[in-house]
């Protein structure tokens, strides 16, 4: 399964409620005839996203969750397409800036409703050059120690999209796999906390 994540904002100066009724009418419309291969989506209001300098304060965060890389590239042609163009080109048109990054699942529970029931998105960063691992373990089994597997799920970037971390738990509480005295030399974990907005959307295979 992919996670196809993409934070967004209105433009500096517009009104931030028009732009949030035009986001969930997209999403309404996504719902209602789900391209196929999208398994499930969420959004949530985010303060902001440390990796993003340029991007608007609050942020909207949306997951996307898709079957494969072929589910992907449907989901792109279905955003634009008949039935989507004209609620997309509502938010299109007040968007302010954003970007997308691509995750797949390590491990956990991936609906909607066990997304959106994630209150915390732990976001873990190599450092610059790459940096070290663990050589007696995986550093995605190490992050998912202590990690509830019925309530939360951890993902690993896929393509380098742009700046986005390396890995994201997402929980209710953060566990001991992501402490700052567990990770790797040079590794860093950011916590941050987030609001679901609306109903999450479990979809089926459209």
């Amino acid at each position: 399964m992919l996670a196809y994540v993409f934070w967004h904002g209105p433009l500096e100066g517009a009104d931030r409620a028009s732009y949030e009724r035009a986001h969930h009418a997209f999403l309404r419309s996504l719902a209602r005839t789900p391209p196929v291969g999208l398994l499930a989506s969420a959004a949530f209001r985010v303060a902001r996203a440390p990796w993003l300098a340029d991007a608007p304060e609050p942020l909207f965060e949306d997951w996307y969750l898709v079957e494969d890389y072929a589910a992907l590239g449907v989901l792109n042609e279905a955003a634009v397409g008949r039935g989507h163009q004209s609620t997309h080109d509502e938010v299109a048109r007040r968007y302010g800036g954003g970007a997308g990054a691509l995750y797949g699942l390590i491990e956990g529970e991936a609906g909607a409703r066990a997304l959106a029931s994630s209150t915390l998105a732990v976001w873990i960063s190599r450092p610059p050059g790459g940096g070290p691992g663990s050589r007696r373990r995986g550093l995605d089994e190490l992050l998912g120690d202590g990690m509830d597997a019925r309530a939360a799920s951890l993902w690993r970037r896929q393509l380098v999209l742009g700046p986005a971390p390396e890995f994201c738990l997402l929980a209710s509480e953060e566990p001991a796999g992501v402490a700052a005295s567990r990770l790797p030399r040079g590794w860093s974990a950011t916590t941050l906390a987030r609001e679901a907005l609306g109903e999450p959307r479990d979809l089926g295979d459209g």
